[in-house]
């Protein structure tokens, strides 16, 4: 039997080909996975040192025509500069970002292809939408409209705008203005107007959510959002959202044009949409004068009024307005003056009493706030009449009326929503005019937020300064001759508004604050403003600095009402620039009133309006333009018998009124002669 031969007979097993590869492929996998590893790491090493190192600082977010917006990454900044960046308009520094130390890339739009839209979000806290705005081709100007959303509550929205080498204007009036604001130094509050004699840290009582910058830009805050301002001297100003479990947006337009004046006078095409209307330019004819009549009985103020009135005309300072406070009011309405209108033969006594009472000019004061321990008040309660600011709910569903203190006692405010109240608020103001026929009415107490006050929550309707502007429209319901003390968003209205107290001393809370303030006013769009009386009205004391009273005297003739609190000791003087205010200044103010109209134009202009463009212009606070072709250049120092004055530069010369002499536009005099009494005054003049 044959034996069959062991094919392998080697004790090496037998090894297919099928094998050897696997083996192989296992080998070269972990080669591969390796190496990708390896890779990968180097990748992510030079990503991070391309976003870390290597990346540029500066992104190129969006570009317009002359200007762009540039993202710095290492200083959280938007950068709005002209193309060439040989220019800034404003730096931004974004502190919505979270973690101030973590350096956030921002290269991605999530816009896409919009070449005119950029959008970002941050994870966890917020999202911002920038446009850019189109504008004419021929346009001057080029906008940037920013929107912050909160991705969840509690994010508190922050933007501060850089003070450095750029100086600011605009925003509220404050205790102690400056022109410019840069020394401001307020705390973060509610940007909302407030009474500064009760809150002197607050802002005052013009307010606009507007600010202009020297370089060329300008901030316009939307109007309908809760807002707080505050202000680090020197250093920034800064928007920010209020805390609210509500994802509130922080919204504004960042505008840049060729210089200051370009872009202010398209940026006041945008917020005054609606036509302006010049009130009764009668008040400028005459001055006012406020009594101080510390009296407890309408008798007794009648016999202050006649003895007021016989000094005036004793010491022939002209027909004027007797200025009566809230007070002399409320004693004057409860006189019974009825006979005045009756068809009874008068008596000699109310004869005698007829001409004071209907044919002396007389400003009343009055408010929309009413006493508690009134009668007026009691009785709305007992009726069950809601015409009072009130909490939601209160026994069987009825409102409580919100309480509040105004000038020291407990009070309420008119609900000026409601139409059956405020038909109820004119219906008063007539009959006091049927019983004193006075000329004009002072509509003070707009200021003040009672709901935010008492830290409590506002309706929607009540959010912010939206009572000032609601009582801004109820003043034009009284009439031309109305006068209000506070303002937002109602420049465009026939209205005068009267201007805060000031300290009777040399300060930026006294003298020299009467030019910032003016500026101020007249650059948001009120150029009809009654200042405060000469020498200042903020203490109860009469003006006792003689030198004072005089220099004051020489600015307030320039003014558009000349306001008294007693009858000057200076009267020749007095009498002078009386005169001088009717001949001189109220032609020009009804001339540029004209030009404000058309254009937005302020009245009272700033030194750089002629020289926009010229840095020493801009921080100038103690001169001042009427129209393009005067100036005039007060002395504002204590002592001073002379000033250093600057003309513009022009292609124009400028003629001093006192002396006759000329000089070209661009000069500065040192230490010009200004004696006591004068005003230094140059118009413009071509040669």
């Amino acid at each position: 039997m044959p034996h069959t031969r062991n094919r392998n007979p080697s004790p090496i097993p037998e090894v297919t080909w099928d094998t050897g590869l696997k083996e192989m492929n296992e080998t070269w996998k972990g080669a591969i996975a390796c190496l990708g590893v390896a890779v990968f790491f180097v990748m992510t090493i030079g990503i991070i040192y391309w976003q870390v190192v290597d990346q540029p600082n500066k992104n190129w977010i969006l570009k317009g025509s002359f200007s762009g917006l540039i993202w710095e990454r290492r200083t959280q900044t938007l950068v709005i500069q002209t193309l060439t960046e040989d220019k800034t308009f404003a730096e931004i520094d974004v502190e919505n970002v979270g973690n101030a130390d973590i350096e956030v890339p921002f290269v991605r739009n999530m816009c896409w292809l919009n070449k005119t839209e950029f959008c970002y979000t941050w994870d966890s806290v917020a999202e911002v939408k920038i446009s850019l705005e189109s504008s004419e081709e021929d346009s001057d100007t080029e906008c940037y409209s920013v929107t912050w959303t909160p991705i969840h509550c509690h994010v508190d929205l922050k933007d501060c705008f850089s003070m450095v080498n750029i100086s600011w204007y605009g925003g509220a009036s404050v205790h102690a203005p400056n022109w410019p604001i840069n020394d401001a130094n307020i705390s973060m509050q509610p940007f909302t107007v407030s009474d500064l004699r009760d809150n002197p840290s607050g802002f005052g009582s013009v307010l606009e959510r507007y600010f202009l910058g020297s370089s060329g830009v300008s901030v316009l805050v939307a109007p309908n959002i809760p807002l707080h301002v505050g202000m680090e001297s020197r250093q920034q100003f800064c928007l920010q959202t209020p805390p609210s479990m509500e994802r509130l947006p922080l919204q504004y337009t960042v505008c840049v044009g060729h210089n200051i004046r370009a872009v202010h006078q398209e940026s006041m095409q945008q917020l005054s949409t609606a036509r302006r209307e010049l009130p009764n330019m009668d008040v400028l004819r005459l001055p006012f004068w406020k009594l101080l009549a510390n009296v407890d009985s309408g008798a007794k103020l009648e016999s202050e009024l006649r003895t007021f009135s016989n000094r005036l005309k004793r010491h022939h300072l002209g027909e004027g307005v007797i200025s009566l406070d809230e007070h002399s009011t409320a004693l004057l309405a409860s006189m019974d003056h009825s006979y005045l209108n009756s068809k009874k033969r008068m008596s000699k006594r109310q004869t005698r009493d007829l001409p004071f009472v209907k044919l002396l000019n007389i400003s009343i004061t009055l408010s929309p706030y009413l006493s508690v321990d009134s009668q007026q008040f009691q009785t709305s309660i007992q009726e069950g009449i809601d015409y009072w600011l009130s909490l939601p709910s209160g026994p069987q569903g009825r409102p409580v009326p919100l309480l509040t203190q105004w000038k020291g006692k407990y009070s309420v405010k008119l609900n000026i929503t409601n139409p059956e109240a405020t038909n109820w608020f004119l219906d008063n103001v007539d009959s006091l005019h049927s019983h004193l026929g006075m000329e004009y009415v002072i509509l003070e107490g707009g200021e003040g937020n009672p709901f935010e006050e008492q830290a409590l929550r506002p309706l929607l309707a009540w959010v912010g300064d939206e009572y000032i502007r609601l009582l801004a429209d109820l003043a034009e319901r009284i009439g031309e001759n109305t006068i209000v003390t506070s303002g937002t968003r109602s420049r465009h209205k026939a209205l005068f508004i009267r201007m805060s107290a000031l300290q009777s001393d040399w300060s930026y809370s006294g003298l020299k604050g009467i030019i910032p303030s003016l500026l101020h006013h007249s650059l948001l769009g009120y150029n009809f403003f009654i200042p405060d009386a000469v020498g200042g009205s903020l203490s109860a004391e009469l003006v006792a600095d003689d030198e004072l009273f005089v220099r004051w005297l020489g600015i307030a003739a320039f003014l558009p009402v000349i306001s008294f609190q007693t009858p000057p000791w200076v009267l020749n003087l007095t009498r002078f620039y009386i005169a001088k205010h009717h001949d001189f200044v109220i032609p020009l103010i009804l001339k540029y009133a004209e030009e404000w109209q058309e254009t937005g134009n302020p009245i009272y202009r700033p030194l750089w309006w002629l020289s926009p463009n010229d840095p020493i212009m801009f921080t100038i606070d103690d001169e001042f333009l009427i129209g393009n072709e005067v100036l005039v250049a007060p002395v504002t120092e204590k002592g001073a018998l002379q000033r250093d004055i600057y003309l513009p530069e022009s292609d124009f010369q400028w003629q001093d009124t006192n002396n006759a002499q000329v000089f070209d536009g661009g000069t500065f005099l040192e230490s010009y002669p200004v004696g006591l009494g004068d005003v230094a005054v140059f118009v413009r003049c071509r040669f």
